[in-house]
């Protein structure tokens, strides 16, 4: 089998993503998290993190040397121009080892997922065919990701600012996961949606 179609599962923080990639991991599907790769790419020894360093500082270091993920957190969400250049660093080295993930061997189904909270607003967009957006009301991803980080509601409302508006993200899907209902429900949506995008992968 060739190269399989990659498709994008998005959606803003706190709106179930990996929930959803789940299922689909459920029924056979591989997926890519870009979440994932990108704490990779700024693992201990990596050029990313050095640079990370000399920019910030070495007080954005933790003692064993790794990344103090919530200090970088706080600095790129009161400071535009920091995010900017810290998505200028990182977002193509993501980029590239995501292609190369999105591409595994000795792999039966027709597509893989790329799961990403930047897909519509990087280049990201551009290594998928179809986007899949998982969707809830700002309040629940408030409340989701406030229980689940410790976050205070000013910063989950500021994170929720600076990621495209639901509205946008929603016009740019091709599919539209509901995650604000019983999660059977949605396991049967996903199963729906797998059989599309197979049938769509093979044509």
């Amino acid at each position: 089998m060739g190269n399989p179609v990659v498709i994008g599962l998005t959606g803003g923080i706190g709106s179930g993503k990996s929930t959803v990639a789940t299922m689909f991991g459920d029924l056979g599907v591989r997926w890519v998290d870009a979440d994932i790769v990108a704490r990779e790419v700024v693992e201990p020894g990596t050029p990313a993190l050095a640079e990370i360093a000399r920019h910030f500082g070495e007080g954005i270091l933790q003692s064993d040397g790794t990344l103090d993920r919530a200090a970088l957190r706080t600095i790129v969400f009161r400071d535009d121009s920091e995010r900017e250049w810290l998505e200028g660093l990182l977002h193509p080295t993501i980029r590239d080892e995501l292609a190369s993930q999105l591409q595994p061997a000795d792999y039966e189904l027709p597509y893989v997922l790329l799961v990403s909270p930047l897909l519509l607003e990087t280049d990201q967009y551009t290594l998928v065919r179809k986007a899949i957006v998982v969707d809830v009301p700002e309040e629940t991803q408030i409340d989701r990701t406030m229980s689940r980080d410790s976050n205070d509601r000013e910063q989950v409302e500021r994170i929720i600012a600076a990621q495209m508006p639901r509205k946008h993200r929603l016009e740019r899907a091709d599919f539209v996961i509901h995650n604000d209902r019983p999660l059977d429900e949605v396991r049967a949506e996903v199963k729906t949606l797998h059989e599309q995008l197979l049938d769509l992968s093979r044509s």
